[in-house]
């Protein structure tokens, strides 16, 4: 399957950049224009409708060839994932690991036990001030003004 994805791959590009070269070599439908208004002799106003020359023959059959190569490649990378993979990013991603489960109180050094009557160790003294906390000003309600 990943040959066949590569040859369309192939296929999808190289009629692009046919299609870019032979589009960069036709002739605009407007060139003719300054003939029309007496610069030269025209058919028409934007020339004759109803001619096709090679070049734009050939144009038509790469855009419908590079339509094609591109609904295949569509249809493929959007198919679900069969019996050998996974087709999404977010399955390839790394595995996060695994967090410690808690530990029962009985295994918490210095916790009391529940058949025991000795009390459990006293925490650590925390002798640090705590940081005073700062509000941020209030905004002025319905139109008020605030004098500094």
């Amino acid at each position: 399957m990943n040959a066949v994805l590569t040859i369309v791959l192939a296929v999808q590009l190289l009629s692009a950049i046919a299609m870019v070269v032979l589009i960069l070599l036709q002739q605009g439908k407007g060139a003719d224009m300054g003939a029309a208004f007496g610069s030269g002799a025209s058919g028409s106003l934007f020339g004759a409708s109803g001619s096709a020359n090679f070049l734009s023959r050939s144009t038509a059959v790469l855009a419908g060839l590079f339509l094609v190569a591109t609904l295949t490649l569509a249809y493929f990378g959007n198919r679900p994932a069969g019996s050998g993979g996974s087709n999404s990013v977010l399955d390839n991603l790394p595995v996060p690991a695994q967090q410690q489960p808690a530990r029962p109180v009985d295994q918490i050094p210095g916790a009391a036990t529940p058949g025991s009557t000795a009390p459990a160790a006293p925490a650590a003294a925390d002798n640090s001030v705590p940081a005073p906390v700062q509000t941020a000003p209030s905004a002025p309600v319905d139109g008020q003004a605030t004098t500094k």
